[in-house]
């Protein structure tokens, strides 16, 4: 069985709890929403704790369950090969990120929705207007996963480009680099109309604007912390389990199909077992390699049946 990472694991499950702790508080006349959600910086409800509690909240079923799938099918993969630390270090600065663009987007619309009604209003006069409609303000509220999700489908893209994806309805596959870019250019012509739709455009691009900045920023500097060597721990585990495996078979322990030959035929099998447990590990280690050298998406399903086959065998 699929096994999902402990971030990845724990993100989901804490956005459940979320999401059912709104309707029930709601129904008490109690908005989680209207605490956590991330107000407008000018409105007199507005806290810094909410660029991270937004994150964790959801307008409806649908909002919550797109979110959490992209999390879950994008997310696990990206945790496994940078591991938990990194990931959700990548996670929750993004989602900051995006509430700190869309902020800075909702600026621009206040700015424009005032000088509509006034042409004389100046930005710096703005900020004085700003403190006093502040309790009008409150209304601009922003909650949803969607930035950070939006910056994970963004590392899988760059991470492995090449890698082909089903998306329904299309009957083909598609590299998952032309897949991002979709998104992309979806998300940006849709913060460009006036739609009225109700969806944060500008926190998806600002989260995967961070994302891109933040992983562009690992790759040249390997040694910062973060590292791109650091994010093949999740396949050197892989090499490491399997050598234990095997080692734990070579000494028969916990293995009731082995038996000690003490005859004269022990020493060739111990030779021939030898020679299958060196020519497995030189193939991992291969395998390791090539990843390292191309990239996760240059391995052919032999290699990877192979790879993932040794994991789950320890």
């Amino acid at each position: 069985m699929f096994r999902i990472p402990p971030i990845t694991k724990n993100l989901l499950i804490i956005n459940l709890i979320a999401f059912l702790a709104t309707k029930v508080l709601l129904l008490h006349g109690f908005d989680l929403s209207d605490i956590g959600g991330l107000h407008f910086f000018m409105a007199n409800d507005f806290h810094l704790y909410q660029l991270i509690t937004y994150l964790f909240l959801h307008a409806n079923f649908m909002h919550i369950l797109s979110n959490m799938f992209g999390l879950w099918m994008f997310g696990c993969v990206i945790e496994n090969v940078w591991g938990p630390k990194k990931f959700l270090f990548y996670y929750i600065t993004c989602g900051i990120g995006a509430g700190l663009l869309q902020e800075i987007a909702q600026l621009g619309q206040f700015y424009m929705t005032i000088h509509a009604q006034d042409p004389t209003v100046t930005f710096g006069e703005i900020f004085a207007i700003g403190q006093q409609l502040s309790w009008q303000l409150n209304a601009w509220t922003t909650i949803g996963a969607s930035g950070a999700v939006y910056a994970v489908i963004l590392a899988f893209g760059m991470t492995f480009p090449n890698e082909r994806l089903f998306i329904i309805p299309f009957p083909f596959p598609i590299k998952a680099k032309w897949f991002v870019l979709g998104y992309v250019a979806i998300e940006f012509f849709s913060a460009l109309g006036t739609s009225g739709d109700g969806v944060a455009h500008t926190a998806h691009l600002g989260g995967m604007l961070f994302g891109f900045l933040m992983i562009r920023y690992w790759n040249r500097h390997p040694n910062s912390g973060f590292d791109r060597g650091r994010g093949m721990q999740f396949f050197d585990n892989l090499k490491r389990n399997f050598e234990q495996r095997q080692h734990r078979q070579g000494s028969g322990y916990n293995n009731p199909n082995m038996h000690v030959n003490r005859g004269t035929n022990s020493k060739d099998a111990d030779m021939d077992y030898n020679a299958r447990k060196r020519q497995n590990q030189e193939e991992i280690d291969a395998i390791l390699d090539k990843i390292r050298k191309s990239g996760y998406d240059s391995l052919t399903k032999e290699e990877k049946k192979k790879l993932f086959d040794a994991s789950n065998q320890s």
